[in-house]
């Protein structure tokens, strides 16, 4: 397996996809604000974090079932990787099972997670049953095909899908919005599309393997071996449909619709810019799984210790131009009246940082299956995110909502989850690591600080004008900081190396020119 090659294609692709499907639900959004109003987005975001909970079904059968084609895949054994899958497809059959059945029991219950009025249009029980029925599908249409492609790091091919299957959908949801504004047709189209996008890629799996058919059967062991990564990964993923899942329905519950789509459209951007970077940690994940199953420990913890370095610089240039153009950008956008406070906009600045860096070091415990002892973590710093949420929501508002998370990730989550690495993965000390990694987070926000003070000095001008020159000032400037700050560190030359094997771009001798 070529992992630099296969991850190379995967992020290419994988961003490809993710730069449109930023820009173009963008268009949407916007859309369905001028066409309909801002109260469906509010509807929106609400159906989506009830759905995530419902998701809880699935148990992680996903991670688990392509951690476990890791090893037969570098063995060639055909006959285990059939029997995955058949076992993979019978699961998520019973997963649909169980939320289809799940969610039609609380369906009494979905308007009591609203505060105030619901748009005079809609039947919520109707549009509740219409976006459930489009979760349940994913679930029972060839879903267990696209393990394949996972543990082969071929997910460039369900981008590809993704890309053709998402324009339709775009397409047909706009046209409804301007020639019909039938909100009912808006999510059907979702439902359509989705079960379009699993029959092809499905298909394009079996063509590129095709000796691969759900059949056969494993050992009682290695079952029992696959469910108990099963339980061990509920927790993690109990854990984190809490935190991303409970922001949004308590924020309906006691701010409203209408403050739910405004925090909502500050999320939205910056989760479209996380989501790139997932695209970097998804692309690499089947690699590191090979790399630590076939390399020394030194070799993955200097490999780790590098990818961290990188993600970093990245994450420190994303925070400036956040906290440089979130205003500006949301004003353009929808208004000044659908705007937070400079406050609230740090606060969506660290909640970035924190939540971005902590996914190297989910990505390397995914790896590895340590899903068993990091179990309790994620299921913890839940109730204490749920908890302070609900404590301090009437009190501050949507500060109690950020604040709780960042104070759970700080304090809890991310040192939990570095400790548990360390130990189980890369069996060494991890302070040296904490030590870098709080150094990291410091220069990161004292940049940010300087980059928001720097464009400020700037007088005022017409937002675009705004947008445009601070970014490029933003972008100068962090780097610029980060490249004196870093130039002599180790990681800042293995990652041009990389940079060069993935380019074909000779950065180290552009950058021996610079530094004279």
């Amino acid at each position: 397996m070529n992992r630099t090659k296969n991850a190379t294609r995967n992020i290419i692709f994988g961003m490809t996809l993710r730069i449109y499907q930023i820009i173009v639900p963008f268009l949407m959004r916007t859309a369905m604000i001028y066409f309909m109003g801002i109260e469906y987005l509010g509807l929106n975001s609400l159906f989506t974090s009830i759905l995530q909970v419902l998701n809880l079904a699935e148990l992680g059968v996903g991670s688990a079932m392509v951690y476990s084609m890791y090893k037969p895949i570098a063995e060639d054994d055909k006959d285990t990787i059939c029997a995955l899958l058949k076992l993979y497809k019978k699961y998520y059959f019973f997963i649909g099972l169980v939320i289809a059945t799940i969610g039609i029991i609380i369906t009494p219950m979905i308007p009591k997670l609203i505060n105030g009025e619901v748009p005079g249009d809609i039947n919520i029980y109707v549009l509740y049953i219409l976006n459930l029925s489009a979760t349940v599908i994913t679930y029972w249409l060839y879903a267990y095909k696209s393990s394949l492609l996972q543990a082969h790091q071929r997910t460039d091919i369900s981008s590809k899908v993704q890309l053709i299957t998402t324009t339709a959908q775009y397409i047909l949801q706009f046209l409804v919005l301007w020639l019909t504004k039938n909100y009912y047709l808006y999510v059907i189209a979702i439902l359509f599309t989705q079960a379009l996008a699993n029959i092809i890629t499905a298909r394009e799996a079996t063509k590129i393997y095709p000796n691969y058919q759900a059949k056969g059967s494993l050992p009682k062991e290695t079952i029992a071996a696959i469910n108990q990564r099963i339980k061990d990964l509920f927790t993690a993923k109990l854990g984190a449909t809490i935190v991303n899942s409970a922001d949004t329905i308590v924020i309906s519950a006691y701010l409203g619709l209408t403050m739910l789509a405004v925090y909502q459209n500050y999320y939205f951007i910056m989760n479209s810019v996380m989501s790139i970077l997932v695209i970097v940690f998804v692309s690499c994940l089947a690699g590191i799984g090979n790399s630590l199953v076939t390399e020394s420990l030194d070799k993955n913890y200097n490999d780790f210790r590098a990818i961290t370095f990188f993600i970093n610089w990245v994450v420190t240039v994303c925070m400036c131009c956040f906290a440089v153009l979130y205003q500006p950008f949301i004003t353009l956008w929808v208004g000044e009246d659908y705007t937070f406070n400079i406050g609230v906009v740090a606060l969506f600045c660290i909640y970035f940082y924190l939540v971005t860096m902590q996914q190297i070091n989910g990505m390397y415990k995914d790896a590895a299956g340590a899903w068993h002892q990091d179990r309790f973590r994620p299921l913890i710093v839940a109730m204490i995110n749920l908890t302070l949420n609900l404590t301090f929501v009437r009190t501050w508002g949507i500060y109690a909502i950020l604040l709780s998370t960042i104070v759970s990730y700080v304090f809890v989550s991310m040192p939990w989850m570095i400790v548990n690495v360390f130990k189980y993965v890369f069996k060494r000390k991890s302070k040296d690591f904490i030590i870098d990694a709080i150094g990291y987070f410091v220069i990161a926000c004292c940049i940010t600080g300087i980059s928001y003070y720097v464009c400020k000095i700037f007088p005022e001008m017409n937002l675009l004008a705004e947008l445009i020159i601070n970014f490029a000032i933003v972008i100068i400037f962090s780097n610029t900081v980060m490249f004196v700050i870093f130039r002599k560190n180790k990681y800042f030359n293995q990652m041009i190396d990389l940079a060069d094997r993935v380019t074909k771009y000779k950065f180290n001798r552009f950058l021996r020119k610079i530094k004279g």
